[in-house]
């Protein structure tokens, strides 16, 4: 199994990474403030104004760490990583079943049907954790009509009915979200999912850690050898990477979505952290950025018991452990992809 290691994030503006020996040094005014063996590292992920110098990069590329730029409040730029590799007879594979409708449609069910449970979890224990009244009520009467839709998926669907199945049970999903939010209503509230640009706190966390975790997913993707553009859920486009956007989807609800209410319940976070471009975009400051980082890392960390290898497993490593599923099983080493439930 591989060893859960570190991604660095850098956030300081005007920050410099250079190579030293075998070396990420983190220059700020010309001056050296953090040294990290790159043997430690599975990916260095850059904040706003951060540059590197050539020879780190290369560094980077030769040891398989990828280096991503993001904007400063967390938009997606661009990715440096090395050589590909990877047994070219795997992508082969993974390229012929997503021109393949039946196959395809299969690998896309197993991955809704992973998501779903793991929303209807959410709620479940969201509704445990409250005292009897109306938003626990709300809770459970979510998390029936969610298992009414993982019924629907039992059988084989076509493609396109598993995407409106997945849409309609995200709907229900977030429509119970603002529930799990036990803090002032006027501070942090939930009125529905906006992406581009997030209008609110709420999202504006939600977003930045589906960010992190993208990031994470093209990374397990490309450890196993597989493309992380050619997906099977989501649909083709250039630039967008179709399979890690697939693979995230079983981890968005208990890694992603369940870290943001903790940090609001518990005021890791507070309304002061965030405010609004001129756009209408809701961003967050540099500090609360940071306890964002800290806390991901920190969630990274903890264990699981993977429920289909029986094995303790740092969430972190989870989207790895997942791509290695799938790899085995567009391989022919599995009969079907095995989804993560959490329980």
């Amino acid at each position: 199994m591989r060893h859960l290691l570190n991604t660095l994030y850098v956030t300081t503006q005007g920050s410099y990474l250079a190579r030293e020996a075998e070396a990420v040094v983190i220059k700020q005014d010309g001056e050296a403030c953090l040294r990290l063996p790159i043997h430690t590292l599975s990916g260095v992920v850059c904040f706003g104004q951060v540059s590197c110098s050539p020879p780190l990069l290369g560094l980077c590329a030769e040891r398989d760490v990828a280096v991503s730029f993001l904007t400063e409040h967390g938009k997606f730029l661009a990715r440096v990583v090395g050589s590909t590799h990877g047994n070219v007879l795997l992508r082969r594979a993974q390229y012929r079943i997503a021109d393949s409708e039946e196959p395809r449609a299969s690998i896309a069910r197993g991955m809704v049907i992973g998501k779903v449970s793991n929303c209807r979890v959410v709620l479940l224990r969201a509704a445990r954790e409250r005292p009897p009244g109306p938003e626990a009520t709300e809770l459970e009467a979510a998390a029936r009509r969610l298992a009414m839709i993982l019924s629907r998926l039992e059988s084989p669907r076509p493609l396109d009915e598993v995407r409106g199945i997945e849409g309609e049970a995200a709907q229900v999903y977030f429509s119970s979200f603002d529930h799990l939010i036990t803090v002032a209503n006027e501070e942090f509230f939930f009125r529905g999912r906006s992406r581009r640009p997030p209008v609110d706190n709420v999202n504006a966390l939600l977003s930045f850690l589906y960010t992190l975790l993208v990031h994470d997913c093209v990374g397990a993707l490309e450890t196993v050898g597989l493309d992380p553009a050619v997906g099977y859920l989501h649909a083709d486009r250039p630039g967008r990477p179709g399979l890690a956007l697939d693979l995230m989807e079983e981890f968005r609800p208990f890694l992603a979505d369940r870290l943001v209410v903790s940090l609001i319940n518990r005021r890791q976070v507070n309304a002061s952290d965030f405010y609004k471009t001129e756009s209408g975009a809701v961003m967050m400051d540099d500090a609360s950025r940071k306890e964002v980082l800290v806390s991901w890392q920190k969630r990274k960390q903890e264990e699981i018991q993977h429920p289909f290898l029986g094995e303790r497993v740092p969430l972190g490593l989870l989207p790895y452990v997942q791509a290695l599923l799938l790899a085995r099983h567009l391989r022919g080493d599995l009969d079907g992809y095995p989804a993560f439930f959490w329980r």
